[in-house]
C-alpha cells in the first residue's frame, strides 16, 4: 500500500537561497532569526488570559528528531541559536533550493509538485495607483461596482484598519497588491456578501489573464459591530479576516505529480486547507476545508486514518505565513512552530511502515526582515518512511526533487524536473 502525506509549513525557510542577493534577501533566515530571538528572550509570549504562552529558547524536539536543525546547519553553516543538535535523528533530512523565477506561493508549490515556474509572472510594481486605469474601469463595469478602494501595495490587516469603515459605508471593495504576483480583494462578509465577493474575484481573474498575474485572492472579513443594540458602527481594530479566503490561481503549465497520480494511477489526491486553490483544483480528487493549525492537523489525521492505496494527502499550514511571517510576529511564529511540533507524535504514531511523510515549505518569510514580503530561502526536506535511511539527503538542487520522489513512490511517469531521493 502506498500512502504519502506532504505537510507544507507555509513560509518556513531555513536560510538564504544561493540567489538570495538577487531578491534583496541576502541574510534572510526564517528559522535562524526565530531561534535567535527566542534565545535572546525577544520572543516570550503571554496574553492576558493565558491561552498563549512561550518563553526561552525555541523548543522543537520532534522536528529536531526528524533532522530539522541538521538541515538548517547544512543550509547556513551554523547551528541555530539556543539549539543543541540531537545525537541521532530518525528522519531523512535535506535542504532544497528553488529554481522558479519568483518567491511566491504558487511557484513554490508547483515546483514542489515537479513543475517549476521558469517564466516571469506579471507584477504591479507601483506602490500607489498600482493598477492600470483600464483594468480598474473594466472591473468596475463588469462586476457592477460603485468603485474600488485601495489600489496600492498594502498589508492585508493594515488596510482593513485604514479602509474597512469606508468600504462598509460605500460598498466599494478594497483592492490591493504586494511585491508578489497577486490581486487581493477584501470585503465584509455581511455588508458586501461572501458570494458577491467571490463573484467579483471571478471577474477579476478573467480580466487579469493578459497580465499573467498568478493569483486573485478573496479576503473576506467581519467585525465592526457595536454592542448594546446600537446601530452598526465601525471600529477599525475590530475588523478580522475570516477563514473563507479563496485563491483563484491559474492552472500549472504542465501536469504536476498530483495530476499524474490522479490520472495515471487512479489515485486519490486529498487537499487540506488552501492546496486545491493553489493548484487551480487540477489533480485534486477531494477537498477538505479547515482553518487554523489544530483544525488542519486534525483533518490530516482524519484523512490518513481512512486513506487507501495510492493516496496523497497534502496540507498547507498557512498561518505560519499569513498570521506571523507577513506580520513580522516573531513570538507568534515561534509559538506556532512549537504548537505544530507538539502535535507531530500523533501523526508519526499513525504512519504505517510503507507510508511516506514529507515536511517542507514553499518559500521563506523571515519575521525579522524589513517590510512584510516573502524572503528567498532554502526550505527543509524532512522525510520518514518508505524504507528511507535516517540521515542526510544532502543539498537538493530544486524543490522538484520532492515531486520526482513522489512520482517514483507512486509509480507514475517521471517528472521533467527533479531527482528522486528515494
Amino acid at each position: 500500500m502506498k500512502r504519502a502525506v506532504v505537510l507544507v509549513l507555509d513560509s518556513f525557510g531555513i536560510g538564504g537561497a544561493l540567489d538570495a542577493a538577487e531578491f534583496g534577501d541576502q541574510g534572510a533566515d526564517t528559522l535562524g532569526s526565530i531561534a535567535l530571538a527566542c534565545a535572546e528572550g525577544r520572543a516570550d509570549l503571554a496574553d492576558a488570559n493565558g491561552s498563549q504562552h512561550r518563553s526561552g529558547p525555541l523548543l522543537l524536539p520532534n522536528l529536531a528528531k526528524l533532522g530539522l536543525f541538521h538541515a538548517h546547519l547544512a543550509s547556513t553553516g551554523q547551528v541555530a541559536a539556543g539549539v543543541s543538535l540531537p545525537d541521532s535523528v530518525i528522519g531523512s533530512y535535506g535542504h532544497a533550493q528553488e529554481i522558479s523565477s519568483g518567491k511566491d506561493t504558487p511557484s513554490g508549490h508547483w515546483e514542489l509538485a515537479g513543475v517549476p515556474v521558469l517564466f516571469d509572472w506579471g507584477y504591479f510594481l507601483d506602490t500607489e495607483h498600482s493598477f492600470p486605469a483600464s483594468l480598474v474601469a473594466d472591473l468596475i463595469a463588469q462586476a457592477k461596482l460603485p468603485g474600488i478602494l485601495g489600489n496600492c501595495h498594502a498589508s492585508g490587516t493594515t488596510i482593513l484598519e485604514q479602509l474597512g469603515e469606508e468600504h462598509v459605508r460605500t460598498g466599494q471593495p478594497i483592492c490591493y497588491t504586494s511585491a508578489d504576483s497577486v490581486f487581493q480583494i477584501a470585503a465584509h462578509e455581511q455588508h458586501f456578501g461572501l458570494a458577491r465577493l467571490y463573484e467579483v474575484c471571478e471577474v477579476a481573474r478573467e480580466l487579469l489573464m493578459p497580465y499573467n498575474i498568478a493569483r486573485v485572492i478573496a479576503r473576506p472579513f467581519v467585525g465592526g459591530e457595536k454592542v448594546g443594540g446600537e446601530e452598526f458602527g465601525q471600529t477599525p481594530a475590530d475588523f478580522v479576516r475570516t477563514g473563507n479566503r479563496r485563491d483563484y490561481s491559474i492552472t500549472p503549465p504542465a501536469p504536476t505529480v498530483l495530476d499524474k497520480l490522479a490520472t495515471e494511477r487512479q489515485g486519490q489526491v486529498v487537499s487540506i486547507g488552501k492546496i486545491a486553490d493553489i493548484y487551480a483544483h487540477s489533480g485534486i480528487t477531494k477537498k477538505v476545508k479547515a482553518t487554523g493549525l489544530n483544525a488542519l492537523f486534525d483533518a490530516s489525521l482524519a484523512e490518513l486514518a481512512c486513506a487507501g492505496d495510492n493516496t496523497l494527502i497534502m496540507t498547507n499550514f498557512v498561518d505560519f505565513d499569513s498570521s506571523f511571517g507577513h506580520r513580522r510576529d516573531i513570538a507568534g511564529y515561534a509559538a506556532e512552530l512549537e504548537a505544530f511540533d507538539r502535535r507531530l507524535p500523533e501523526l508519526l504514531a499513525q504512519l504505517k511502515p510503507n507510508d511516506l511523510l514529507i515536511l517542507t515549505a514553499d518559500h521563506g518569510c523571515d519575521p525579522s526582515w524589513p517590510g512584510t514580503e516573502h524572503t528567498r530561502e532554502q526550505v527543509p526536506v524532512l522525510c520518514i518512511g518508505a524504507r528511507l535511511t535516517a540521515g542526510s539527503l544532502g543539498p537538493r538542487d530544486t524543490f522538484a526533487d520532492i515531486g520526482q520522489s513522489l512520482a517514483q513512490y507512486f509509480g507514475t511517469s517521471p517528472m521533467d524536473y527533479g531527482t528522486s531521493f528515494l
